[in-house]
């Protein structure tokens, strides 16, 4: 046996190849980044074949793994909530056909939000698909989860969908493990037209058999098992209990076992849906109330039956809006147990008092920044000088702090940059004003979802500057390969996709390539593509601002140190800090003059053709 103390991200990845999973497919996003890599860590370690993609985004990833299960073979995709809103389709329809190798969705939750746009619950999305949910609460139930889900998606022939919150993903735990082998299962896929291309009235039959496995499936869901568990005493009332799942439950038992409140029984649902009636009955039945603790939406709280009884969201219990840390949690038992006329866990505050002590110390707010190096800092810069009265649609990504340099008023979704800027130019055109508008989206962001916008918007007539800006990777969530560079995931070659390339075909005859450190060029560029996009024979304009990611490489994004300093002539105007916000630019207090943070300063020498007053200057 080998033991490893590993992320929570690391565990499903062991668990995935435990099961023989032979082909895993995911778009990066956080909390679910480090899944891919720990599978091929684990892969190359135990020379195992298994086949592992980067894909170009979450409904891609689905529909591969998804020709992998109904060959025959185990297939697993992974991605962030919010990803699974792209492979919705996709995840929808196959819940219907079914498939016959096992095929897992593993979704992981951000209740926060940390790094997302919403809190929405990926169960909550899995009942809509008829998909039954796995709820893990510590890396290794997550990690035992991938099996069962492996083993139960075969026998009923339908997906299974895995939803570790981010404390599940990001928490750590000390892993044994034993030898991993090949799934020798071979590829067999058998043509059945009806199943596989089914039109409506076939789907109508698919709908039918798919709701007597939900049946089939909530009746095994219903026994108690390690996933689904109740510590109730046969025959015994009790006054109030407990029913939770995910990370929750493990806090909940914490408490209990530290404040040794044995009395108040606890029921565990680690496989909420197909939700296990019977054994909710038979909790509820011994309760005067329950009190739901789960996250992030009322999922489990909506499928007990006796309202009456519930304690949750619905009766102001539990917050309707950010994570359940165990603070918040005992807060939240301190006030039901009370409320019930039962003594308390503790007197505890839920961190009231340290929140205060810390308020009262007045320490400064920093926001989330760029890097120092950064080529985004550069191309934001340059664009609002070019036009500072332009509307500045953006996207998802590192880019998205570009709202800290004023070049970012607008983040709806991944691909919004483009379908947002191409709606504003339809906006204003009605009433017979040209606005002008510069999106702003990244390279993998572009391949994501950024091409069928941009050829609506050629197709439609739209006119705009659209500023794609080419790090070279996927940086904001883990410096993951990006198809603009040949290399892969597991280190084999890719065939690289040039960005111009796929520019052009959507329709773009507009196409300039600068680099972003050239702030001067980079100024004219946009001054002279918004004249294109002004002329009435001109279009849309596509500018690929070009430079190395400063983190994922160093050497190519900075191949010259230039080392600066402030002179005397600073004037304290501040343009530098509120213009350019380059973290190594800082003010001092004491000589009320702008310094420069050589610890965080990487030497780019960016900052020499931004001050206006010309007062920083090369060594």
């Amino acid at each position: 046996m080998k033991q490893e103390f590993l992320l929570g991200n690391g565990a499903i990845a062991l668990g995935l190849l435990e099961a023989g999973c032979q082909i895993m497919t995911s778009y990066p996003g956080t909390p679910s980044s480090e899944i891919l890599p720990e599978v091929v860590r684990f892969s190359k370690a135990a020379s195992l074949n298994t086949s592992i993609e980067w894909s170009v985004n979450e409904k891609v990833a689905f529909d591969n793994a998804f020709a992998a299960a109904i060959s025959g073979k185990r297939a697993a995709c992974c991605m962030k909530m919010v990803g699974l809103n792209v492979a919705a389709d996709s995840f929808m329809s196959s819940a219907y056909i079914g498939n016959i190798g096992g095929l897992v969705i593993i979704s992981c939750d951000d209740p926060g939000p940390h790094s997302s746009q919403t809190e929405q619950d990926s169960r909550l999305m899995a009942r809509l698909a008829k998909v039954p949910v796995l709820d893990p609460g510590s890396p290794e139930e997550a990690r035992e989860m991938i099996k069962f889900a492996f083993d139960l998606s075969e026998e009923f022939q339908v997906p299974v969908l895995v939803r570790p919150a981010i404390r599940i993903c990001h928490a750590r735990q000390n892993i044994k493990y034993g030898v991993l082998e090949n799934n020798l299962t071979q590829a067999d896929f058998k043509r059945e037209p009806t199943r596989w291309a089914s039109t409506p009235k076939f789907r109508f039959v698919q709908h039918k058999a798919l709701n007597e496995k939900h049946l089939k499936i909530s009746e095994r869901f219903n026994s108690l098992s390690p996933f689904n568990m109740h510590t109730l005493e046969k025959g015994k009332s009790y006054p109030f209990g407990i029913v939770t799942a995910g990370v929750p439950s493990s806090v909940v038992q914490d408490m209990f076992e530290e404040y040794k409140r044995a009395e108040i029984p606890v029921l565990k649902l680690g496989a909420p849906y197909p939700f296990p009636e019977k054994l909710a009955d038979e909790f509820m039945d011994a309760c005067d109330k329950v009190l739901v603790i789960e996250e992030t939406d009322t999922v489990i709280e909506y499928m007990l039956r006796d309202k009456h009884k519930t304690l949750g969201r619905l009766t102001g219990h539990v917050p309707m809006e950010g994570e359940l840390v165990p603070e918040k949690i005992e807060g939240i038992l301190n006030k039901a147990l009370l409320d019930c006329k039962l003594s308390a866990l503790s007197d505890f505050d839920c961190g009231q008092q340290a929140f205060e002590l810390v308020g009262g110390l007045s320490l400064p707010i920093r926001k989330p920044t760029l890097c120092p190096g950064c080529p985004h800092r550069a191309s934001f810069y340059s664009i609002r000088k070019a036009l500072p009265k332009a509307i500045f649609p953006s996207d998802i990504g590192c880019y998205t702090l570009g709202s800290n340099l004023g070049v970012v008023d607008t983040v709806l979704d991944m691909g919004a940059g483009i379908t947002m800027a191409s709606g504003f130019w339809n906006a204003y055109i009605q009433d017979g004003i040209k606005k002008s508008i510069v999106a702003t989206m990244g390279d993998s962001t572009f391949f994501h979802s950024g091409t069928t916008g941009l050829i609506n918007a050629v197709y439609n007539n739209s006119r705009f500057i659209l500023v794609i800006l080419d790090n070279h990777i996927t940086a904001m969530t883990g410096m993951q390969p990006s198809i603009t560079q040949s290399d892969r995931v597991d280190g084999s070659k890719g065939n690289a996709i040039a960005l111009e390339t796929i520019v052009k075909g959507c329709g773009v005859d507009y196409i300039k390539v600068v680099d972003p450190f050239d702030t001067k060029n980079m100024i004219q560029t946009v001054k002279d593509a918004a004249q294109y996009v002004d002329d009435p024979d001109g279009g849309i304009a596509v500018i690929i601002s070009r430079h190395p990611c400063v983190i994922g490489f160093r050497d190519l994004a900075i191949p010259e140190k230039i080392k600066v300093y402030i002179s005397d002539e600073c004037n304290d105007c501040g343009f530098c800090l509120t213009r350019f916000e380059c973290p190594a630019l800082y003010r001092d207090k004491e000589t009320e003059k702008t310094r420069i943070n050589e610890v965080l300063c990487v030497e780019c020498g960016v900052c020499l053709q931004i001050c206006p007053q010309d007062a920083i200057k090369r060594v």
